[in-house]
């Protein structure tokens, strides 16, 4: 069991025949990932050539591509220009899961296409700007490194994709059900809440990762979750405890006003909800191996 992808998913890619589709399309492949078509209109009815002679057909729509193959996650790697309409035409095929991995879409963009989805009430959207999920040795969706951990019974629900790497290979001897990285924007399709519902909803997952950052309230929120729907183990971990004050820090989202979105004011608040917070993430994989040893 997992949440949201399995190794029964069957997966597109919205600009595979680019050069950053093509290059993480073998990796997913190289994963154990059904990967089943591409969409780029100009290519239609091409097929690609990836490693060990597998082929993959390129359709000229989303809604062709689920039509032939019965595709339930859609991967996009689409310029950011072209992201809202990429995503919409998911949506509008009922596309199950997109998996938005542009970085710089104009907020507004997403929060349009977002609202779209929402209405239409079919898709759920994970990212933009992050590295996808996996569930290890059953699927990969977007850009993780899939030879870094393994399976376990571990949920990870991280807004930074290069600390989500790190703690799964911090905790690889553990490993875990899945991994998902819902990016660092303002406004993002999946959020902390929605995973940590997902992974407290798995039979297979037994304890949850939870890495935040500072900006925003997303943090606050999801302690108050924890504390009302939550009853498997959460430790924390909030990026950014030497942010100054007023800067916007990679991630769009990461900006810090006065002292709400502090990285300092997050672990307050997920400490009151029972979440053990680490100050590393070594720290933060070391309180995780505590709670597994306990669990027996």
């Amino acid at each position: 069991m997992a949440i949201f992808l399995t190794h029964d998913s069957h997966v597109i890619v919205q600009g595979m025949t680019g050069s950053e589709g093509m290059k993480h399309t073998q990796r997913m492949l190289r994963s154990g990932t059904q990967v089943v078509g591409g969409v780029n209109p100009r290519k239609a009815g091409q097929t690609v050539d990836f490693e060990d002679g597998v082929q993959v057909p390129v359709f000229g729509s989303v809604a062709e591509a689920m039509e032939a193959t019965g595709a339930d996650v859609s991967v996009l790697f689409v310029p950011p220009a072209f992201t809202k309409a990429a995503v919409v035409e998911a949506v509008d095929a009922g596309m199950p899961l997109a998996v938005v991995i542009t970085e710089g879409v104009p907020v507004q963009d997403t929060a349009e296409f977002f609202a779209y989805a929402q209405a239409k009430g079919t898709t759920r959207i994970i990212g933009p700007n992050c590295p996808g999920l996996i569930s290890p040795e059953q699927s990969n969706a977007g850009i993780i490194p899939a030879d870094i951990t393994g399976p376990g019974r571990i949920g990870l629900v991280s807004k930074s994709g290069t600390l989500t790497y790190q703690m799964m290979y911090e905790l690889r001897e553990i490993g875990f059900s899945t991994a998902v990285g819902i990016g660092g924007d303002p406004i993002i399709g999946t959020t902390h809440i929605d995973c940590l519902q997902a992974f407290q909803d798995d039979p297979d997952t037994d304890a949850i990762v939870m890495i935040g950052e500072i900006g925003g309230d997303a943090e606050e929120r999801a302690a108050d979750y924890i504390k009302e729907h939550v009853t498997k183990p959460v430790v924390g971990y909030v990026a950014g405890f030497t942010a100054p004050e007023g800067k916007t820090m990679g991630h769009a989202g990461a900006i810090v006003s006065g002292s709400s979105g502090t990285a300092a004011a997050k672990k307050e608040a997920l400490e009151a909800a029972g979440v053990k917070v680490g100050k590393t993430p070594s720290e933060t994989a070391e309180l995780m191996r505590e709670i597994v040893a306990g669990l027996g």
